[in-house]
């Protein structure tokens, strides 16, 4: 997501911090229902008994890497999801041209539908094309599985020059790029194995969900593309996110109003922006986020690490059950000549001021005046956390500075 630049690798302070979002409070949480891949193998994918391949290459596709094969996809797409016995799309080993286009449901097949991808499909890089605002949308499904291995080239890089400069606090109209997979109002999906390489905006969209899964994954692009978040998640409840690697130009996770029980398991995230909650309390009467976990991942080259955003006096919110456990953030990167200067508000981490530098490459010159955060909840001291780092303080420091 969008946010303020900010100096430093792995130096994290947990303040209130505006960022701009552009997305309303327009739409209401899922109601989950059963998970259809509870207690399943769903590494293992397995040809049902009669399951139809419809190859898209059957359909007029060319792997020619040049010929615009939307239709063709289109065509394959319509025969799986209409069939009355299971089926599939394939996506063979070459490189195919979509410009934007709708994987759409509900879908008549017995179980969930499957769309193998073993080539790249490429994006067109006209962005006059993408008039519904994202690229390859996914949704109004019930079972979906979205896997093979397989490459979706966004082509991104023409248009990420073109992106409005979000990076301000203003109420200014904010062009948000479309997203490479977006999903949208699907129950019971999986997005597992696959790549996406320069997507012109999000790598993976996902809202209006229920009972998700996405797994190893491979999302890149450059640490300086605009606005690359690599799985952005709104709106959507039991979302599952793991053994995969992000290396994006902006948060690596972004979750915001609506999100309700996500985990997130052995990520390996940067460069990018790092795990952001929020930012939250833009839009009055915004859904709260509950439930999330965050374990064993790995966060390096990262411009901030664990983050809860807010706007500053705008609209309440909450954010809430929320966990950190066993996060690595290496760091090559030396941080020197850093000043926090007259910083008040409040803060829900017990640990408000948080510097942790790179052990190889401490952080040299790092000066905190005036910090007056206040802890939220339970009447509890507030704390500071200094590693590889010797801060110097000068004015109100709440909380006291490290020892």
């Amino acid at each position: 997501m969008v946010i303020a630049k900010r100096v430093g690798v792995d130096v994290i302070l947990w303040l209130v911090v505006a960022c701009f979002v552009v997305e309303g409070n327009e739409r209401a949480r899922p109601i989950a229902g059963p998970d259809i891949y509870e207690g399943r193998n769903v590494a293992k994918d397995v040809l049902a008994p009669g399951e139809i391949i419809n190859n898209v290459m059957s359909f007029g596709a060319k792997p020619d890497g040049k010929f615009d094969c939307t239709q063709a996809f289109m065509d394959a797409w319509r025969a799986t999801c209409k069939s009355k016995v299971q089926a599939r799309v394939l996506v063979p080993l070459g490189r195919f041209v979509v410009s934007a286009m709708y994987f759409a449901g509900p879908c008549t097949t017995p179980g969930p539908v499957t769309v193998q991808v073993e080539g790249t499909v490429v994006a067109t890089t006209d962005i006059s094309e993408y008039v519904d605002g994202e690229w390859l949308m996914f949704q109004d499904l019930s079972g979906i599985k979205l896997i093979g291995g397989g490459t979706f080239d966004g082509q991104g890089k023409d248009s990420w020059s073109q992106t409005e400069n979000c990076e301000t606090d203003s109420d200014s109209a904010c062009v948000r790029a479309p997203s490479s997979i977006f999903f949208s109002r699907v129950n019971n999906g999986i997005i597992q194995n696959i790549k996406t390489l320069n997507p012109k905006g999000f790598h993976i969209f996902v809202t209006n969900c229920a009972n998700i899964r996405l797994r190893l994954l491979k999302l890149t692009a450059p640490g300086t593309s605009p606005n690359t978040d690599g799985i952005h998640i709104s709106h959507s409840i039991n979302v599952k996110i793991s053994k995969s690697n992000i290396e994006t130009g902006d948060d690596c996770v972004s979750m915001i109003q609506g999100v309700n029980n996500v985990t997130i398991k052995r990520l390996k995230c940067g460069p990018g922006h790092g795990i952001s909650i929020g930012s939250l309390g833009k839009y009055q009467d915004e859904l709260e986020v509950r439930g999330i976990r965050v374990e064993n991942c790995t966060l390096v080259g990262t411009t901030n690490g664990l983050r809860i955003k807010s706007w500053p006096e705008k609209y309440s919110g909450l954010a809430t059950d929320i966990s950190y456990s066993d996060i690595t953030m290496p760091s090559l990167v030396k941080i020197a000549n850093v000043g926090f200067i007259n910083v008040k508000g409040t803060t829900i981490s017990p640990i408000a001021v948080d510097l942790r530098c790179s052990k190889q490459f401490p952080c040299e010159n790092i000066q905190l005046h005036n910090i007056d955060l206040k802890l939220l909840g339970p009447i509890l001291p507030s704390g500071a956390r200094c590693a590889n780092v010797k801060p110097v303080y000068g004015g109100i420091q709440m909380p006291p500075a490290c020892p």
